[in-house]
């Protein structure tokens, strides 16, 4: 069921993760959720969205235990965001902002943004080869 459900919405929900009520997913293209995710109530996410395990070579030993991370109540993730790891908490209340990589926990009632990066925009001449900032 979980896959035909992958199939038709892009979506991929593992049965074991644990999930609160009113939880809602906008856009859900990309979105997974491992395991042992835990997500609490009111939560919010976009599209893209990963909720995953840190790889480690012994991989297998660590079946049945916490592996994904946990979204407290009221927590919103915008697209794109990832969020990795089994000691990794995300405070009731937060904020994750799109195209975030967090693999470490945060209090309750934080907003988690990118700094802005420098953005170069090339434009080619049409007399030249070359490229001009």
């Amino acid at each position: 069921m979980t896959e035909y459900a992958h199939s038709r919405t892009g979506i991929d929900i593992h049965p074991g993760a644990e999930i609160g009520s009113h939880f809602y997913i906008d856009h859900g293209t990309g979105t997974v959720i491992g395991e042992t995710s835990r997500i609490g109530k009111h939560v919010k996410i976009y599209q893209s969205v990963g909720l995953i395990a840190r790889s480690l070579s012994g991989g297998r030993s660590l079946h049945g235990k916490r592996r994904h991370p946990t979204l407290e109540d009221h927590v919103t993730v915008y697209a794109g965001a990832t969020i990795m790891g089994g000691d990794t908490v995300v405070g009731a209340g937060s904020t994750i902002g799109a195209s975030v990589f967090l693999n470490r926990s945060v209090p309750a009632n934080s907003l988690v943004i990118n700094e802005e990066a420098r953005i170069i925009v090339l434009q080619k001449r049409s007399d030249l080869a070359d490229y001009q900032i």
